[in-house]
C-alpha cells in the first residue's frame, strides 16, 4: 500500500476488504480527497503541540491528515471492524506517525475519559443525526479541549453558530455558547465524499471560553434554554411557567433577571439565560 492520504481507489479497496457497506443509519460518508483533508486540518487550527480527538475516523481519510501536524490524535469509532483496521492503514501510509495514534473503539457518547496525552483539540466529521449531541458531551466531558473543528451537514452548521434573533438560533446555539465561541469558516461539496450525500457540509471552528460565572448549574441553565424553545411562539412568561410555578411568578423572576417577560427565547442570549437560570426556586 502506498504512503500519503488516502485516495478513492483507495478507500474503496479498503471499504470492499472489510466488506463495508456505509449507513445512512450511521452517517458514514468518507472524505476521498486529499486537498479538502489538507484544507480541513489547516482550518483546525491544529499545530504540533497538539494532543487531537478525532470522533468517526472511520477509514482514515482525515487521521492521515492530523497525524502529519499534530503531537497525537486520539481516536473515537464505533464500528469494530474500522477500529481495528485503522492502526494498520496508518502504519502503512505513515509508518513514521503511527506511534502517534490511540484507537478507541467505542460510541464517543459513551466515552468519560481517554489515555494521555489529554486532548487539546477536537476535529472530527459528524453524523448529522448525532452531531449536536456528541459535539456537546464532548466539550461536556474534556475540559482540556481548548479549539477545534467540526464537519457537520451545513443546516446543523448554520444552527451553531447562529446569533440571537436569527431565524435558526435555537437550542444548539445556546448549548454550544456555554462552551466555546463558533464562527463557519467554510462549506464542502458532497463530490469530496464517496458515498455522495445530498447535502452540503459546513466546516464550524470552535474555541473553549471560561464557562459563565454563575450560582446556577450547567444542567439548570440547560433546563431553562429546553424550555424557552419547547414552544418557539410562547412568550417566556408562558414558555417558563412551569419551571417557576405559574406565569405571573415566571414574570416575576424573569424581571429580576432583567428580561423582558414577553420576549421570546430566541432573542436571549447564553447569558441571559444563565440570568434566569439564577432566579430558579430552589
Amino acid at each position: 500500500m502506498a504512503e500519503g492520504l488516502l485516495d478513492p481507489r483507495t478507500i474503496r479497496a479498503l471499504a470492499a476488504e472489510l466488506g463495508l457497506r456505509p449507513t445512512k443509519q450511521r452517517g458514514q460518508n468518507f472524505v476521498h480527497d486529499a486537498n479538502t483533508v489538507r484544507r480541513i486540518v489547516t482550518a483546525s487550527g491544529v499545530d504540533a503541540d497538539d494532543a487531537v480527538m478525532e470522533i468517526g475516523p472511520g477509514l482514515g481519510s482525515l487521521t492521515l491528515g492530523l497525524l502529519e501536524v499534530a503531537r497525537h490524535v486520539t481516536a473515537i469509532e464505533i464500528e469494530s471492524a474500522l477500529a481495528q483496521r485503522l492502526p494498520r492503514i496508518v502504519a502503512q501510509r505513515l509508518p513514521d506517525r503511527a506511534d502517534r495514534l490511540t484507537v478507541i473503539e467505542a460510541d464517543a457518547l459513551d466515552v468519560a475519559d481517554v489515555p494521555d496525552p489529554q486532548p487539546t483539540a477536537l476535529v472530527a466529521n459528524l453524523p448529522y443525526n448525532v452531531s449536536v449531541p456528541v459535539l456537546l458531551h464532548v466539550l461536556a466531558q474534556f475540559p482540556t479541549i481548548e479549539h477545534g473543528l467540526v464537519m457537520v451537514q451545513l443546516e446543523v452548521a448554520d444552527r451553531l453558530v447562529a446569533p440571537p434573533g436569527s431565524k435558526v438560533y435555537g437550542v444548539p446555539s445556546v448549548k454550544l455558547a456555554w462552551y466555546a465561541s463558533s464562527a463557519r469558516v467554510g462549506t464542502v461539496p458532497p463530490t469530496v465524499f464517496w458515498p455522495v450525500p445530498n447535502v452540503d457540509s459546513g466546516l464550524v471552528s470552535l474555541r473553549r471560553r471560561p464557562v459563565p460565572d454563575t450560582t446556577a448549574t450547567r444542567a439548570e441553565v440547560f433546563g431553562v434554554v429546553d424550555a424557552a424553545f419547547a414552544q418557539r411562539r410562547k412568550m417566556l412568561r408562558g414558555a417558563l411557567a412551569g419551571l417557576f410555578g405559574g406565569s405571573t411568578a415566571a414574570s416575576a423572576a424573569l424581571e429580576r433577571a432583567g428580561v423582558d417577560p414577553q420576549a421570546r427565547g430566541e432573542v436571549l442570549t447564553i447569558e441571559d439565560f444563565v440570568a434566569i437560570a439564577e432566579q430558579l426556586p430552589r
